[in-house]
């Protein structure tokens, strides 16, 4: 009886497995195979293996972009990540004050990032508001006597327009988590701190911050996933074909489609790819024994 409903199992499982496989592992495997091999454009049948080579020049070259893309979208991360907890943080704050008049007015306008299609959002933020010519911030610029800025072509005012969007695109899903959190809480918790003399800060610190930390942990180690691997934003705003910026802005990701896709380089580019999947897979490893610990 028991073998029969281990079969039986492994029948329902196989479909989902065979899934698995062909959509995450095998391409995980031929990533990790392209990348110890020569494969270009130049040597597209006759490729050969080549050991760490490719992994060689990503890391100890001396002009290495990898390097510097790592640094940025670990830069990048870090920041997006702490903007979008502190403001996320605020806003949901102050939707739970009490007194507060129309908040599901204010809930609904505030999913409204969330609901268009990224695609489509960063279209309207590179066209709409950073064109330097008929772009909604260099107009107001123009209003208030200052000269027209192109948001895209510095890298610091292009990384500050890059996160700017992401902010914009991804606060909605913080602020949906920290409310759910923060409604969680017992409010009798707060009456009971006014008794005993805690003041606004106090009752955040002791309890605010401890109630809503056991559901923000594993919403934030999500989204700091999203954000390391992030690639739509600064492709799309800084980088696709026919609209170069000026920006030389470079994620691990970034850096990766363009060895892939431009010039053609797929060892190197499967060995980024590869680099980038061992930093994930580590920093999970990482916040799971945190997360565990706590």
């Amino acid at each position: 009886m028991r073998h029969r409903f281990k079969t039986k199992a492994w029948l329902y499982l196989t479909p989902a497995l065979l899934i698995i496989f062909i959509v995450i592992v095998f391409p995980i495997l031929y990533t990790g195979y392209i990348s110890v091999t020569n494969m270009s454009l130049y040597h597209w049948s006759d490729y050969k293996v080549i050991g760490l080579d490719n992994y060689a020049r990503a890391l100890f070259k001396f002009d290495s972009v990898f390097l510097s893309a790592l640094l940025t979208t670990v830069l990048w991360t870090a920041l997006n990540m702490v903007i979008q907890l502190g403001v996320g943080f605020l806003i949901a704050l102050g939707l739970n004050t009490p007194k507060l008049r129309l908040k599901r007015v204010y809930k609904t306008l505030l999913m409204v990032p969330w609901a268009v299609p990224a695609y489509i959002s960063i279209l309207l933020w590179r066209v709409g508001m950073f064109n330097i010519e008929f772009g909604v911030l260099n107009k107001l610029l123009t209003l208030m006597g200052f000269g027209k800025v192109d948001f895209l072509s510095n890298n610091v005012i292009a990384f500050c327009s890059c996160m700017a969007l992401n902010l914009w695109m991804a606060l909605p899903f913080m602020i949906a988590t920290i409310d759910g959190a923060l409604q969680s809480i017992d409010r009798g918790l707060y009456e009971s701190a006014t008794l005993d003399g805690a003041g606004f800060w106090g009752k955040i610190r002791y309890i605010t911050i401890p109630g809503i930390k056991p559901i923000i942990a594993p919403a934030a180690v999500m989204t700091t996933f999203i954000t390391f691997k992030q690639f739509d934003i600064i492709y799309l705003l800084t980088q696709q074909r026919g609209y170069m910026t000026g920006a030389t802005l470079n994620t691990v990701i970034t850096y990766a489609h363009q060895n892939a896709f431009v010039s053609n380089n797929y060892g190197l580019s499967g060995a980024v790819s590869m680099l980038l999947f061992i930093v994930i897979i580590l920093f999970s490893l990482l916040t799971n024994r945190s997360l565990q610990e706590d």
